[in-house]
């Protein structure tokens, strides 16, 4: 069996790889240490904003991240509230980048 990484590591992991690619990111709010869900919140500073959950795809069994909302930042920012509402172990990272990067796409982040 594979040894799962606590959330704390994967989003202070996540933090330090967004610095490095000079993307500027902090934790909107804090879950649970050790197995409390994470929602992405990308902001290109335009008005709008996507947020990113992870899942996993039933047919394959990876785990990938999908879209949960999109459009106005205002409309993103209810659905977190939401979210929250009903997940208080939930981890939410907001990324801000007006090119729209996240690095969620690349290796090691699934």
């Amino acid at each position: 069996m594979t040894p799962r990484l606590t959330t704390r590591f994967w989003v202070d992991a996540y933090l330090a790889r967004l610095r490095l690619a000079d993307i500027p990111a902090f934790v909107v709010h804090k879950g649970d240490e050790t197995a409390g869900a994470v929602l992405v919140k990308l902001n290109p500073l335009d008005g709008s904003a996507q947020l990113f959950q992870r899942e996993f795809d039933l047919t394959s069994g990876d785990r990938r991240w999908a879209v949960l909302a999109s459009g106005p930042e205002a409309e993103v920012d209810a659905s977190v509230t939401r979210q929250r509402s009903f997940d208080s172990d939930l981890w939410v990272v907001e990324v801000e980048d007006r090119a729209g990067r996240h690095l969620l796409d690349e290796d090691g982040f699934a």
